[in-house]
């Protein structure tokens, strides 16, 4: 296997990271199918590792970061032979199981009023579409988790209806409101803190996506689960606002129990 190219099994490429990790791609879009390609492969990797133990290639491993169809794997060089650990996660990716996760399933409020929807009314526009249009669109949706990045809290979600998808905005702003529900291309995501960004905003949520004070599980969204959203007006919004700024809220009662209508 050469490390200055990449180097491609049945099901997955492998391609060098530097000299200290490896990334294995499953395909060039954001599909399910793909997703759980990427999430088997990092189960058989956790499985091999306690299995062989510390004296295996794949014992240099320190971390695996999973993307929407890829799999990035950082590893000691000094404690392994690259080129076998590359060999060892292609033979991996071929046999691993796909793993479909099933994460909890949540509904969260969100205001779509024109306060904290700047961009909502344009994209109706471009779209031909009402601005209530949008909203049943953005609500009777179930969106999935794929993945938190960006920055801590900070949820990937596909499944955005193909009628609304729209590219980055082309000046990106340079201070997006906290919370902000926002849509790029094919994506939906939530501005977890105030931040630069050029996805369209078309409402805003009074949940906190990350709290630090929850040290089992401070980003509130994990991969594999599934978000409804709920049109709040704004005065519910400012008291549920008030509520999780007190520490308040409830993050239990937002989720969807198994057989619950969207």
């Amino acid at each position: 296997m050469n490390a200055n190219r990449g180097e491609c099994a049945s099901r997955a490429c492998l391609l060098p990271v530097g000299d200290t990790a490896w990334t294995v791609e499953f395909g060039d879009t954001i599909d399910p199918a793909i997703h759980a390609q990427v999430l088997g492969l990092a189960g058989s990797i956790e499985r091999q590792r306690r299995d062989a133990g510390a004296m295996d290639v794949l014992g240099a491993i320190v971390d695996v970061v999973p993307t929407f169809r890829s799999l990035t794997v950082y590893f000691d060089p000094l404690r392994c032979n690259s080129q076998r650990l590359g060999e060892s996660l292609l033979q991996l990716a071929s046999t691993a199981e796909s793993i479909a996760t099933v994460g909890r399933r949540w509904r969260i409020p969100v205001c779509f009023d024109e306060e904290y929807a700047p961009d909502l009314n344009d994209l109706a526009q471009c779209k031909g579409l009402s601005r209530e249009a949008v909203i049943a669109l953005m609500t009777e949706t179930e969106f999935q988790v794929y993945l938190i990045g960006f920055m801590p809290g900070f949820p990937y979600m596909g499944g955005l209806p193909a009628a609304l998808h729209m590219p980055r905005l082309s000046s990106p702003r340079k201070a997006v409101p906290e919370r902000s529900l926002a849509v790029a291309n094919d994506m939906c995501a939530v501005y977890p803190w105030e931040s630069p960004g050029g996805w369209r905003l078309l409402g805003r949520t009074p949940v906190p996506m990350f709290s630090a004070a929850d040290t089992s599980s401070p980003s509130l969204l994990a991969s594999g689960d599934r978000v409804f959203w709920q049109a709040i007006d704004a005065g519910t919004f400012r008291e549920m606002e008030a509520l999780a700024r007190a520490g308040k809220l409830d993050r239990d009662s937002l989720l969807l129990h198994e057989g619950a209508a969207s």
